[in-house]
């Protein structure tokens, strides 16, 4: 068992070694540029590319010929959000999004606020769904996009994604998602969605890192915006730059195999998940499952251990890779913005840690993670003054309907 023991799937997988099989010889043998379509080497990219796109498209619901590739999900949110705001500005300047989407969409929306765009930022409930007569009711004459992340990065929440999409195509308005979280773990289906646009980024099932796509819906309504990188025409002028064949070949290969482990990985993933919250509610008490139970990623869990800060517990437990939340938030010492938006005592936001599993988890670190935290936690709430307080409370909230 390697330590420190990974528990932090969410924020990057490793690349499965089947995937870096398939991607070798493109590094090394057939190097070519497949735009140089003049001899072998281009033609053996180009092949390549192509390939990969059909097999992703395949496995996503939409056609080879509308996946474009980018570096990763936060360009791709960027490139469409901000290319149809561009886009459709002379039909409206209304976007839809959730409170707890990921930076790369809110930090996105506010740039385009500055310029003159209108947004609306829909609150969730406690486990962090948005609920559809709110979507419904905030969707005006000058709506022009509704992006909802399919799965939170953080508590798990699976959207309602069809009921979502039945909204938008109702109302003749863009439905966007960042599905990085989805894609590959959960099934995804453009066409029965509804959906016009998705975003996604390998490194988070086992490809690697600085590759992405972002993917649309042509045969439903043709793309309309202007690209934010331009050159050389690539990805059909939409986003120009020599193409990163070996992580394109890797992207491919990793959904593939995601898709054809899925049911059986999550199954495994799922049990793991559930058998370590049972551990950590019968051993400690004072634990609360952020997110809801069911509807939720598979190697999903996040919990609040009362009484503990999140980041002290963290300290105690560097055998452990685990993470307070998003990863691309590290740098900000502000709580979880998704937290947050839960509505939830504040004391819950502080004290909660993310556990993501992987592939490559196995039961052996299950039961050392479990053995640890409990450990950790329990000797922390011992010289705890916040945590006595809580019990005090508790305590006295029991006495007080006593009959």
């Amino acid at each position: 068992m390697r330590i420190p023991v990974y528990m932090d799937s969410h924020a990057t997988t490793p690349v499965d070694p089947k995937v870096l099989e398939r991607m070798l010889p493109f590094f090394t043998q057939d190097f070519g540029n497949p735009a140089s379509r003049q001899h072998q080497y281009g033609w053996v990219a180009e092949t390549a590319v192509e390939g990969a796109r059909a097999s992703i498209a395949k496995q996503i619901g939409a056609l080879a010929k509308d996946v474009v590739f980018t570096a990763g999900a936060s360009e791709a949110n960027n490139l469409y959000i901000k290319g149809i705001a561009d886009g459709l500005r002379q039909q409206g300047n209304h976007i839809i999004t959730l409170q707890t989407e990921h930076k790369s969409v809110l930090e996105t929306c506010r740039t385009l606020e500055k310029r003159g765009c209108r947004v609306t930022y829909l609150g969730v409930d406690q486990d962090g769904f948005v609920r559809p007569e709110e979507l419904r009711a905030a969707i005006a004459a000058e709506t022009i996009l509704v992006s909802i992340m399919y799965a939170n990065n953080e508590i798990g929440t699976i959207q309602p994604m069809e009921a979502i999409g039945q909204i938008c195509l109702e109302k003749n308005v863009l439905f966007h998602s960042d599905a990085t979280q989805a894609v590959g773990k959960v099934p995804v289906n453009m066409a029965l969605m509804q959906l016009d646009a998705l975003s996604f980024s390998g490194h988070k099932f086992y490809a690697p890192k600085g590759i992405g796509a972002l993917a649309f819906r042509s045969v439903k309504r043709k793309p309309k915006f202007a690209p934010l990188i331009e050159g050389g025409g690539q990805e059909r002028g939409i986003r120009s730059g020599t193409l990163n064949v070996p992580g394109i070949v890797g992207l491919g290969a990793a959904l593939e195999i995601a898709a054809g482990s899925m049911n059986e990985e999550a199954a495994r993933l799922s049990g793991m998940r559930d058998r370590m919250l049972r551990s950590f509610e019968s051993e400690l008490g004072g634990v609360v499952l952020n997110g809801p139970r069911s509807a939720r990623l598979p190697q999903n869990l996040n919990v609040s251990f009362l009484g503990v800060e999140d980041t002290t517990l963290m300290m105690s437990l560097k055998d452990i890779a685990v993470s307070t939340g998003s990863a691309c938030s590290s740098v900000d010492p502000q709580p979880s913005h998704v937290l947050k938006a839960l509505r939830i005592p504040e004391g819950r936001v502080h004290s909660a840690l993310r556990f993501g599993l992987s592939r490559f988890t196995t039961d052996e670190e299950v039961d050392f993670v479990v053995k640890r935290v409990i450990e950790a936690v329990k000797q922390l709430r011992a010289s705890s003054p916040a945590y006595r307080m809580l019990q005090e409370t508790i305590h006295s909230s029991k006495e007080d309907v006593t009959p």
